[in-house]
């Protein structure tokens, strides 16, 4: 039995623009090309593709991801492998649940002793951060996530993982702006979401609507949405707001 591109990526969630992508890089060739030039997928394709989605959830680089599993021989070892990853990162996902918590806490306490919101030690802000998926939360909107996936293939995993702490410092420097009370179209904000949409810019033409709409999906999206909220409650929406205030004064 096997799958059309479009009924593998409806399964998967995969847009069928990466599905062609992962064919032309090598990551995912189908089982078979029909007479019209349709992809079809057979369960072998299917495990692998699994284990790419596995393996860019938990983090790992495109180019990365395909040395993974040209190297690997045995499916079952590697999903073993898979497995631990994935044990490794709901420990860290509860480390950053008990560092988002300890800020709470830090936060409150300054506020209810009448003092400016402090952090005692700052480096623990970052205890169990690590950087969410962005091109997988672009997957509605596939040219933009068809281009950040080629980017994604000619970087190394030191580039790679530079863009992810960058995009994980402006999250954070966003709920700072957020905590210390101003509104979403102060300049300080607005200097933020300047810097955020000249680095997409670079990637292809965004006009003020899709920019709208990349605000919106940072709340609907509850991956992306999940990434916000982890930082701080109440940032995706204060995020969306920003962008939306952005556009409206400055891309209009």
């Amino acid at each position: 039995m096997d799958w059309s591109i479009a009924e593998v990526a409806r399964m998967s969630g995969v847009t069928a623009r990466t599905l062609r992508h992962y064919d032309e890089t090598g990551l995912l060739p189908p089982a078979r090309i029909g007479a019209s030039g349709r992809r079809y997928y057979a369960e072998r394709q299917l495990l692998r593709l699994q284990q790419i989605l596995v393996l860019r959830a938990l983090g790992v680089g495109v180019s990365e991801i395909g040395r993974i599993l040209s190297e690997q021989i045995d499916e079952v070892d590697a999903l073993r492998g898979h497995h631990q990853r994935l044990l490794a990162e709901r420990d860290r996902l509860d480390a950053l649940a008990g560092t988002v918590s300890r800020t709470i806490a830090e936060l409150d306490q300054s506020r209810k002793d009448g003092n400016p919101m402090t952090i005692n030690r700052p480096e623990n802000l970052f205890e169990g951060v690590t950087p969410s998926q962005y091109e997988e939360n672009m997957r509605d909107f596939p040219e933009l996530a068809e281009e950040i996936g080629r980017r994604a293939v000619t970087m190394s995993q030191a580039d790679a993982d530079a863009g992810h702490r960058e995009r994980t410092a402006q999250m954070i420097r966003l709920a700072e702006l957020m905590a210390a009370g101003l509104p979403a179209d102060a300049d300080r904000v607005q200097a933020e979401i300047d810097g955020q949409y000249r680095a997409l810019a670079e990637l292809r033409a965004v006009s003020a609507e899709e920019y709208r709409a990349i605000g919106r999906s940072i709340v609907v999206n509850e991956t992306w949405r999940a990434a916000y909220e982890s930082i701080a409650p109440g940032l995706a929406a204060y995020q969306r707001d920003a962008i939306e205030a952005y556009a409206t004064s400055r891309l209009n």
